[in-house]
């Protein structure tokens, strides 16, 4: 590990050769067109034998594994960005991405180069037929597309090599493709209900799911919980041999005020204390992811027993981005987009407006999906918004806008709601109502992460 931390580089989102971009477009359809990531089949079986016949790249280097219900994304991009300060060459998987597949895999902070995706899919693609032939004859069904980006993720690691893999779950734990690895750090975010038809209609389901990524011998950090799931996680941690630490009882934020751009915040760690810590991001639900990341590191370096430098710790911090997470594409007006997609998301989501931003008006522009729980998640935005602008975003499972409008009368009254049958018309509509008062109005686009990306692309702000 070296002494100082490493600098920032430029956006790896480059465009590449006309060579290159045709296969690397040939790679992306081939992998986008297998079968959706959410057709979860409850095995592990394919991905096992695909990762045994490529030598088990995933074992060759240490995993942080997280799961949970909200802040998955944003905690694991923090951890990635303390290890990266600390030295460390980290591989990154998270889902969904933004704008670019290559978002998924990132290898030192910086998505996975064109050429090395077109060279790994080459590498592991025989092994994946040799596997989806098999699987097909016996009557079952070829790796998915979550499936394959874990095959390609994992591999990509190995190759780079990296020192640590921060590893975010698609859906759940037990049965998601990523679970082929065994974490020495284990991560729950909040868990709450979300996937309900893949994952439980109860909290006490979903932890049990959740808590699948609990090894033997790691050590498990947990964020505050419900009462029932910090139980069931306890239970896995003991039955596994697993120490669990959990936010509010050993680690968490002892002090946090709003700043320009951001937070400043004392970090409780389970080695020490970490003071003038300035996080760019908004909202307490993140100061809590960053008491939680900080604790991940903490304990994959050392179990917990030794502080971290405190101005590596400031740094890597300082250096957090988190696309579509309450994040400013415009300004006058101001436009925020946050890809809350659930009811807890938007819990968090209003509870971080009122603390970080003042508007004379603010006009929401949602997007939702119809697997989702429009009319709840409609109900928790209602009070921090003077006017809801309803549309769809460039996903098939995009309520349609005319549906999710009778949805938002009903919750908003007639005056409060527009409906635009396309994107771009609902961001005109927006901005022209923030900006009908005069100064200090704004836009919160928000409902999914394909509403929130929609919204950056439309708006020039699709560099992550």
């Amino acid at each position: 590990m070296s002494d100082s931390p490493r600098p920032k580089r430029p956006s790896g989102l480059t465009t590449p050769d006309p060579n290159t971009l045709r296969r690397l477009l040939d790679v992306e359809q081939a992998i986008l067109s297998r079968t959706s990531e959410t057709d979860i089949d409850p095995t592990l079986d394919t991905v096992r034998e695909v990762m045994d016949l490529l030598g088990d790249p995933q074992r060759s280097y240490p995993v942080i594994h997280l799961t949970g219900t909200n802040g998955k994304t944003s905690t694991t991009r923090m951890i990635d960005s303390l290890l990266t300060a600390l030295g460390l060459t980290t591989g990154r998987f998270t889902s969904p991405h933004l704008h670019s597949f290559r978002e998924r895999i990132t290898i030192g902070g910086e998505p996975i180069d064109p050429e090395r995706l077109v060279e790994v899919y080459d590498e592991v693609q025989p092994m994946v037929q040799l596997v989806d032939d098999r699987a097909v004859a016996a009557g079952g069904e070829p790796l998915n597309f979550f499936m394959m980006s874990v095959v390609l993720a994992y591999a990509a690691f190995a190759d780079a090599p990296v020192d640590v893999a921060v590893v975010e779950v698609g859906l759940g734990g037990t049965w998601d493709a990523t679970n082929v690895a065994d974490g020495q750090v284990a991560v729950v975010t909040p868990v709450a209900i979300d996937h309900a038809r893949l994952l439980g209609s109860t909290v006490e389901e979903i932890a049990t799911e959740k808590a699948g990524i609990i090894k033997p011998g790691a050590i498990t950090v947990s964020s505050i919980q419900e009462r029932d799931v910090a139980e069931i996680l306890l239970e896995r941690a003991n039955e596994v041999g697993s120490r669990i630490v959990f936010e509010g009882n050993d680690f968490g934020v002892t002090a946090r005020e709003v700043a320009l751009g951001g937070q400043q915040l004392t970090l409780r760690g389970i080695a020490g204390e970490y003071p003038d810590i300035y996080l760019p991001l908004h909202g307490e639900h993140q100061a809590s992811n960053a008491a939680t990341a900080l604790v991940a590191v903490e304990a994959f370096l050392g179990g917990g027993e030794q502080r971290l430098d405190l101005d590596i710790v400031r740094q890597g911090f300082a250096d957090v981005t988190s696309p579509g997470r309450l994040e400013i594409v415009r300004r006058s007006p101001t436009v925020l987009v946050d890809a809350a997609h659930n009811p807890a998301g938007m819990r968090a989501l209003r509870a971080a407006l009122s603390d970080a931003f003042t508007f004379t008006k603010l006009v929401g522009l949602v997007a939702i999906f119809s697997d989702k729980e429009p009319a709840e998640m409609l109900e928790i935005l209602e009070p921090a918004v003077d006017h809801v602008v309803i549309t769809r975003n460039t996903s098939p499972r995009s309520i349609p806008p005319r549906e999710l409008g009778r949805i938002a009368k009903e919750i908003f009254g007639e005056d409060r709601v527009t409906v635009e049958e396309s994107m771009p018309d609902a961001i005109d509509a927006a901005v022209t109502l923030a900006e009908e008062d005069g100064m200090g109005g704004g836009v919160l686009v928000t409902g999914s992460v394909v509403t929130a990306a929609d919204a950056r692309l439309l708006l020039g702000a699709d560099d992550t």
